[in-house]
């Protein structure tokens, strides 16, 4: 059932987005579907999956890979190694091209639209990249299927631990550092009603306090680190209260009954580069469980 009238919203949050996972899963077996996908870093990766219906790839590659290859998987050594604290060859090469093949068929003739957010350094702002994009129909399949990797890689790409990934010679990062829930985004092309899918439980906020210890060494590191870029360096100070706004955008739209939101229901134990395959599980079976709760009311009223 393709819910015509709604979009999907998917936040990031790195290995928490093993709760989208499950989240999405639910979906799929129920055999719901939505006209329009936005996916900020890690929704954008498990996004794919589920426009592809790709059942099961996520949660393998999350999952799975991690208990299978540890340390080659993400970790300080992988950072030291590569200047990636993931492992961008083996999930961006090897997984979608050997590993699990992904669809990149379904991907670029789906008629599900599939935005992916990244960050411009140049600009500092929002980049927002479909898979029906003009440039794929352009390209060879090698070439195109390449591309499409690299937006999902720079979508992907955390400041600090990846390394700048160019995507049409323009150089990103991860979508989240300014438009980490782009529900608006999804309302200004034209859903104004959506599915949000968050990382974390009702009532979180970041800290964004100015003048902190921390916030001046963050101050230092963008300077030493994105000197080139100064635009780019004034959104990551803005990032915290930009996300902080969003959520409290999120908790309006939602109490105005104007969005669904599914997030875990209590502060959850996995981190943005969480390595222990138990808690993911356990975060994914949330999700999952949530999913359908949610799901089953949904489905329940007219929409």
């Amino acid at each position: 059932m393709t819910i015509n009238d709604m979009g999907l919203v998917l936040e990031g949050g790195g290995m928490r987005g093993i709760f989208t996972i499950g989240v999405l899963d639910a979906l799929m077996d129920s055999g719901i579907w939505f006209p329009y996908v936005i996916g900020v870093s890690a929704g954008a990766c498990n996004g794919c999956s589920y426009i592809t219906q790709q059942r099961g790839r996520a949660r393998f590659s999350n999952i799975s890979m991690l208990k299978q290859y540890g340390n080659e998987y993400l970790g300080v050594k992988m950072l030291m190694k590569t200047g990636n604290i993931f492992n961008t060859r083996l999930l961006y090469d090897y997984l979608p091209n050997r590993i699990w093949p992904f669809d990149y068929q379904k991907f670029f003739n789906t008629k599900t639209e599939f935005e992916i957010v990244t960050t411009n350094l140049l600009t500092g702002k929002a980049e927002y990249l479909s898979n029906h994009l003009e440039d794929f129909s352009r390209l060879s399949n090698i070439e195109a299927q390449k591309l499409s990797m690299d937006i999902i890689l720079a979508s992907s790409s955390l400041p600090y631990v990846s390394k700048n990934v160019y995507v049409r010679g323009v150089p990103m990062l991860d979508g989240g550092i300014v438009d980490s829930i782009p529900v608006e985004r999804a309302m200004l092309k034209g859903y104004e009603k959506n599915f949000v899918v968050l990382t974390r439980n009702k009532g979180y906020r970041k800290d964004s306090k100015p003048g902190s210890l921390s916030s001046k060494f963050m101050s230092v590191a963008d300077y030493m680190m994105y000197q080139k870029y100064p635009h780019f360096r004034e959104a990551l100070q803005q990032r915290s209260t930009l996300y902080n706004s969003q959520l409290e955008l999120i908790d309006k739209l939602e109490d105005e009954g104007k969005i669904i939101v599914v997030r875990p229901e209590k502060p959850i134990e996995v981190d943005r580069i969480e390595r222990n395959p138990d808690r993911l599980q356990r975060l994914y079976d949330e999700g999952y469980a949530i999913a359908q709760r949610t799901i089953k009311n949904m489905l329940g009223k007219t929409l």
